[in-house]
């Protein structure tokens, strides 16, 4: 079976209550804001508490040499998280972010591999609980307003020449990594363009 195949059969027959979940590790139901059954945000309650908390140990998964078929750090995260559970450690993992290789049938992703994964893996991949959109809407709304506020008549005097902020996308597409923005002009926009990497403005 492929990755996504694994994923799928065990988001359909296997996948626990994120409540369920979330009492494991010792968090109460009010402490989650959920995003259907599976899926939740820490509420700030939650994050406030845990931080008087005793600290934890922590093992850092990374690796240095990419590969075309990805480095094994989710599988391997995932694998010790599951080990350390059977031997009743109060284990949590935490992935960096989402890959869209394993949807495409490519390479590793955030979400592990084989029978070593998180699920729901598209759920994860795709968008998750939408944080990522709501950072490129919020960054990209702050360069409208930049925008109109130069052709409304900059009344804070800001110096497009100096001052840019850049808009983000949260795919990196190399055909549009050199997309002009602006024309320049007053009806046109700051000429400037798009950082496909970074949400903050560059120097």
């Amino acid at each position: 079976m492929s990755d996504i195949d694994i994923a799928q059969a065990n988001e359909q027959s296997e996948m626990k209550p994120i409540q369920e979940i979330g009492s494991m590790v010792g968090l109460s139901p009010d402490e989650l804001e959920p995003y259907g059954r599976s899926k939740a945000k820490l509420t700030l309650a939650a994050i406030k508490r845990l931080k008087s908390k005793p600290l934890g140990k922590l093992v850092l998964v990374t690796s240095i040499n990419p590969t075309p078929a990805g480095e094994g750090k989710s599988t391997v995260t995932i694998g010790l998280g599951d080990a350390l559970r059977l031997r009743k450690q109060n284990a949590v993992i935490a992935l960096r972010e989402p890959s869209l290789g394993p949807v495409m049938g490519m390479k590793g992703g955030a979400t592990g591999g084989g029978y070593s994964q998180v699920v729901p893996m598209e759920d994860i991949n795709l968008h998750f609980t939408g944080d990522m959109h709501a950072l490129t809407t919020a960054v990209d709304t702050l360069a409208a307003l930049i925008d109109n506020h130069l052709q409304q008549g900059n009344q804070l005097n800001l110096d497009p020449r100096r001052i840019q902020w850049r808009r983000v996308l949260d795919i990196n597409d190399r055909a549009l990594r050199h997309v002009t923005i602006g024309l320049g002009g007053t009806t046109s926009g700051v000429r400037g363009k798009p950082s496909l990497t970074s949400p903050w403005p560059a120097n």
